[in-house]
Parts: structure tokens; C-alpha cells; sequence
């Protein structure tokens, strides 16, 4: 590939430093489908506690629709200010040890997909990564009051074995995550990747229970060194938040121990981390069912989690102050 065909730029002799060889590769991008904001929460939690320098920058331009993701940009008395604009970039990133590994995160491409992917490839071929691991979040039908199941996928099966029993057939809409592990797998570079279940009917609130189960798988799978103390106190506030609005609706109330009941009858089975059965699931009320209600908790929740200074999951990152 040329260097007028690469959608990158890599900072002066990020190839040639010895020390961002062999490193393990964390993939979390941020895109409308991923469920409670898991991969890009996590990712800007990691950059906001870490350590980290930038060493590829991706070309956002190129890469992302302004028209169907239009950029934010604020008006202030009598001018426009701040634009927020995508960033996708790879970072060199120490743990809290000291610890380094490799970060790409930022906003998923919505173009050109494919010559993404293999230059994604190819630089972790020339930085001889060891394992390429990814976040994202799906909606399921589960419950926010029981532990929330992971699917674990890729072709390390050393680092996913046992986190999911229930391991389902099915066509889902692609993302450019997964089709990286497609592309690495096939590369000959071991992939896995953490599908955290969100709560269906939580899924488009930014949830830092859903960033720090992701965050505690990787730190597992990769051994690192990871900052769970500030997602972990997030976590219980906005659990607080969300049982209270959750008490003053019956309807809610009902939908959760319907999800309660599935949930706890699966784990009965062996369905272990992930819940779930296709009999199950046709038990379980669709957020169509339940209607204005839903709709009513959920804006009310994330009014609270904005209005909530420091508290809640918007107040980390970069760009969350």
C-alpha cells in the first residue's frame, strides 16, 4: 500500500520504536449502536485516566459522513464556537503500572470501510501486536438488577472460553469492530472481543456499568493495570438513579421482573453469562409494548445523569466537562 492510498498518518518513527512493538491492541470505538455508550465510554475513561500519546492519527475527513453524523458546534451570545469534530487515533497508553499497550479509539468510520480495516491491519503487522482486543455493547433482553452477561467471541479461545455457555448462530448488522476481527483473525493475529448485554431498555442512555465490565474483562485478558475506581463509583450512582425511576413506574416494575424471571431462569439452565434463549426472549415485552412509559423513564434518566456535575457517565473524558 502507497502512502497516498493509507487514510493515516504515523507520528515521527512510530515504527521504529522499540517500544511499541508486541503490545497488546484495545479496540473501542464509539458509534450510534453501541448499546449504554460501552466502547466509547470506555475509551475516553482510559485517555482521561491514563497515560497516553497519540502515534497514528486517522484521516476523519476521509472517513466519516458530516451529513448523516453531523458534528456538534456551540453558539455562544452572538458566535459559534468549540467545534467538536471525530478524532480517530492510535495511542500509546501505560497502564497504572507502567504497563504499555496500544489504544484505537474514537469514532467509528462510516466510510471506506474496507481500506480502514486493512490499514488497521497492516500497522499491527508492522507493530507486531500480540492480541487485538475489542469492547462494544449490545441491547438484550436482560434486566439492570443482575449481574450484566458478556459475549465473548474471537479466535483466542484462551481468553474467552467460559464467559458465555450460550453461544447462538445469527446475522447481525456488521460493525467496522467486528469486521476487524474478521481481518485480523485472518491476518494470522489472535483476536477477542467483549459484547457486553445491555439492557434493552436502558440502551441508549451512556451507562458506566456497561464500560466497566468491559474495562474488567480487558484488564484480565490482557493483564493490564486498569482505572475501575471512578467507573465504579459512576456505576453505583446511576444505579441509584435508575432503580428510583424505575419504582415510581409499575409498568417498569413489571417489565423488569419479567426480565428478572427469564434472566434467572436461563442461568437455572447453564446459559451461564448470557442469559438468553430465543423461548426466552418471546417472553420478554418489547419497548414498543410498553410504550410512552419507557420512553418517560428513559428521559428522565438521562435528564438526571446530565444534571448530575461530576456524577454522571458524561462527566468523564475529555469532553465531558
Amino acid at each position: 500500500m502507497t502512502h497516498e492510498e493509507r487514510l493515516y498518518i504515523a507520528h515521527a518513527g512510530a515504527f521504529e520504536n522499540d517500544r511499541l512493538r508486541g503490545l497488546p491492541l484495545v479496540i473501542a470505538l464509539s458509534h450510534p449502536q453501541d448499546a449504554g455508550g460501552t466502547a466509547g465510554h470506555l475509551g475516553e475513561v482510559l485517555l482521561h485516566e491514563l497515560d497516553n500519546v497519540p502515534v497514528i492519527e486517522f484521516d476523519a475527513d476521509r472517513l466519516h459522513d458530516y451529513r448523516s453524523r453531523k458534528p456538534r458546534i456551540t453558539f455562544k451570545k452572538d458566535h459559534y464556537t468549540n467545534p467538536v469534530l471525530p478524532e480517530l487515533k492510535l495511542y500509546a497508553v501505560e497502564d497504572r503500572l507502567g504497563k504499555p499497550f496500544l489504544l484505537l479509539t474514537g469514532a467509528e468510520p462510516d466510510l471506506l470501510w474496507q481500506r480502514f480495516t486493512a490499514d488497521v491491519v497492516d500497522i499491527a503487522q508492522r507493530l507486531e501486536v500480540s492480541v487485538a482486543l475489542s469492547v462494544t455493547g449490545f441491547p438484550m433482553p436482560v434486566p439492570h438488577t443482575r449481574p450484566i452477561p458478556v459475549t465473548a467471541h474471537g479466535s483466542r479461545k484462551d481468553l474467552t472460553v467460559g464467559i458465555s455457555s450460550f453461544q447462538p448462530e445469527a446475522l447481525v448488522p456488521g460493525s467496522v469492530s467486528s469486521l476487524l476481527e474478521v481481518r485480523l483473525t485472518e491476518a494470522g493475529i489472535g483476536t477477542a472481543g467483549f459484547a457486553v448485554n445491555v439492557p434493552q431498555y436502558l440502551s441508549e442512555s451512556e451507562l458506566p456499568q456497561t464500560a466497566l465490565v468491559a474495562m474488567e474483562h480487558l484488564s484480565l485478558a490482557a493483564k493490564l493495570s486498569l482505572p475501575s475506581d471512578r467507573l465504579r463509583e459512576l456505576s453505583e450512582n446511576v444505579q441509584l438513579q435508575i432503580d428510583e425511576q424505575a419504582s415510581a413506574s409499575p409498568e417498569i416494575q413489571m417489565m423488569i421482573q419479567r426480565l428478572e424471571e427469564s434472566y434467572d431462569a436461563n442461568a437455572a439452565q447453564g446459559f451461564g453469562s448470557l442469559p438468553l434463549s430465543e423461548r426466552a426472549a418471546g417472553r420478554v415485552p418489547s419497548r414498543d409494548e410498553i410504550g410512552d412509559e419507557v420512553e418517560a423513564f428513559l428521559a428522565q434518566l438521562d435528564h438526571n445523569t446530565r444534571d448530575t456535575d461530576g456524577d454522571g457517565p458524561r462527566g468523564l473524558g475529555p469532553s465531558g466537562s
